[in-house]
């Protein structure tokens, strides 16, 4: 299993990035992935999951109406739009998935076993 994720920059507040995150090694039809990411000083927190045997998806609050995951199943792709960025947002950014877990809520609850390299985002006041 393999992921690799880009997109990330600097942007002013209210602005928007796309993360894309390629997945290797897996077909994007039966685990669930999601992005994760992590402030300096924080732990790590779950910000966008998607089951990709049924497209259902999940958000914590703090990104709800803000940030969308999506597929690209040709190109066995995911992406992260975020939109309405905040200062707060400001963090490295993964992506990640676990071959025994389907569910959006159940990977955004849990540790997955499987990540990518980090791509860091930066919103500026």
């Amino acid at each position: 299993v393999q992921l690799q994720a880009s997109g990330g920059g600097l942007v002013q507040a209210g602005g928007s990035l796309r993360l894309s995150c390629a997945a290797s090694g897996f077909t994007l039809n039966r685990p669930a992935i999601g992005w994760f990411r992590q402030a300096p000083g924080k732990e790590r927190e779950a910000v966008a999951c998607l089951s990709t045997n049924n497209d259902i998806t999940y958000y914590p609050d703090f990104v709800r109406d803000r940030f969308t995951i999506s597929r690209d199943k040709t190109k066995n792709t995911i992406y992260l739009q975020m939109d309405n960025l905040r200062p707060e947002d400001t963090a490295v950014y993964y992506c990640a998935t676990d071959l025994g877990r389907f569910s959006s809520y159940d990977l955004c609850h849990s540790r997955p076993t499987d990540w990518g390299q980090g791509t860091l985002v930066t919103v500026s006041s």
